[in-house]
């Protein structure tokens, strides 16, 4: 059935659109929760959210779930093969895979595995932000879903060549933007309160994040009239998408602050509504940041390297030192970057989602969808596929599901083995690495 670009979800079905959402970070909860909602547009046809959270060591805390701000959602945490089985049981509309890239593989074969269904879902899945590492492998990882969302017109570009490198089907790359912008626009004229948005992993060593933490400490001793914020994402053994073995918090904790400097935490929404100057090394907030006009500095100070991935802000007008801020400077963005990178600071970001809405649409409207066809198959990866199968218990079929006694205490051995697992990753490993750095 054709549908028009502007014709009305409430034509093809007159009940909500049944969304399931399994993510495996709150990072990645934020922007499968947000993508979800923004797949009907049409107030006739309201997204009813599952949540689902895959079991693994950066599985969030309620504290982290509450800091991303999506509202009253009941959240379950399951196992890979859990989740397959709810997808089995329910007739979900769309099924969005908010995952890292090996998880999002095997999802997408446990899926395509799961026998003759009368009708399956979609599968739309995507990055929570800027791509710039493992391009190619985290691309053929998702593919086989019928929608891979692209933030910006630079991402799908990339990501057409990608597949069609390879011989693939790249309709599926389907342009977008990143669902959590938004926010007043800036209005200020000075930097009254400074931000520095932190990352888990980037920059790594020990030696780096010192000298990022001691020249913002140094900022707010050379601005006193300036509010100077440490935006942190976490706190000490949590986890998000990426380890974090030296929290800012204790590198803090050995400095001598001055009273205009400050750690917080909370929605990156709520800190920007106060910042007059955004500051990272390659944090996805400084799209963010850029999408409201807020004045935003990627560092240079480390270098302009692939690892950090400040690279991918060439051309951006947002390149600038530690030295450059101190001094005054507030760098200004380059209009047509912004366009590329889906950061819609023009006013456009109301329309970035209709073509995702447009190819649901189509798909909801198919009497049969095509079986899932990942790219990577025993055939066109025998060395690669059964390793991230057997990585998320994928490669057998799963066991039938317990119930009555058997099921809680199973259930009971499960959540004591997992807080070890998670004590031993998040507390224990980290401490004896560091003992061997010294």
């Amino acid at each position: 059935m054709p549908v028009s670009k502007n014709e009305p979800l409430s034509t093809l079905r007159a009940t909500p659109l049944r969304v399931a959402v399994i993510a495996d970070s709150d990072t990645r909860w934020k922007w499968g929760a947000l993508t979800a909602r923004r797949l009907s547009a049409d107030p006739a046809v309201p997204v009813e959210l599952s949540g689902f959270l895959l079991r693994g060591r950066a599985t969030p805390t309620a504290r982290q779930l509450a800091e991303v701000g999506i509202g009253a959602v009941d959240v379950q945490e399951l196992t890979g093969a859990a989740f397959l089985r709810e997808v089995e049981r329910k007739a979900y509309d769309v099924v969005v895979l908010a995952l890292v890239g090996g998880a999002v593989q095997a999802m997408l074969h446990g899926l395509a595995g799961m026998g003759e269904p009368a009708r399956r879902p979609v599968v739309v899945t995507g990055y929570v932000g800027v791509v710039y590492e493992k391009l190619a492998d985290g691309l053929l990882l998702r593919h086989g879903a019928d929608v891979v969302l692209a933030n910006s017109r630079h991402d799908a570009d990339r990501f057409r060549a990608v597949y069609e490198g390879v011989g693939a089907d790249a309709s599926a790359v389907t342009e977008a933007a990143l669902p959590f912008l938004g926010g007043t626009p800036y209005e200020g004229e000075s930097a009254k309160t400074v931000v520095f948005a932190a990352q888990p992993s980037v920059p790594e060593s020990r030696a780096d994040r010192t000298y990022l933490l001691r020249r913002l400490v140094e900022h707010a001793r050379l601005h006193p009239d300036r509010e100077v914020l440490l935006k942190l994402r976490s706190q000490p053994g949590e986890h998000t998408t990426h380890l974090e073995e030296l929290p800012y918090q204790k590198l803090a904790d050995a400095m001598d602050l001055p009273p205009n400097f400050r750690l917080v935490y909370g929605h990156m929404g709520d800190v920007l509504d106060r910042t007059d100057l955004l500051v990272t090394v390659s944090s996805t907030a400084a799209l963010e940041s850029l999408h409201r006009r807020i004045p935003t500095a990627v560092l240079t100070d480390l270098g302009v390297r692939e690892p950090l991935g400040n690279h991918h802000f060439l051309g951006s007008g947002c390149l600038a030192s530690w030295a450059q801020l101190d001094a005054g400077e507030r760098p200004q963005a380059d209009e047509q970057w912004l366009a590329a990178q889906g950061v819609a600071a023009d006013g456009s970001y109301e329309t970035a989602f209709d073509a995702v809405r447009k190819r649901v649409a189509h798909l909801l409207a198919e009497p049969q969808l095509p079986p899932l066809a990942p790219y990577y198959t025993p055939t066109t990866a025998p060395g690669y596929l059964p390793g991230i199968l057997a990585r998320y218990r994928l490669d057998a079929a799963p066991a039938p599901e317990a119930t009555g006694l058997r099921r809680v205490v199973r259930e009971a051995m499960r959540n004591a083995a997992r807080g070890a697992y998670r004590h031993g990753v998040q507390r224990v490993a980290p401490v004896i690495r560091r003992m061997g750095e010294l």
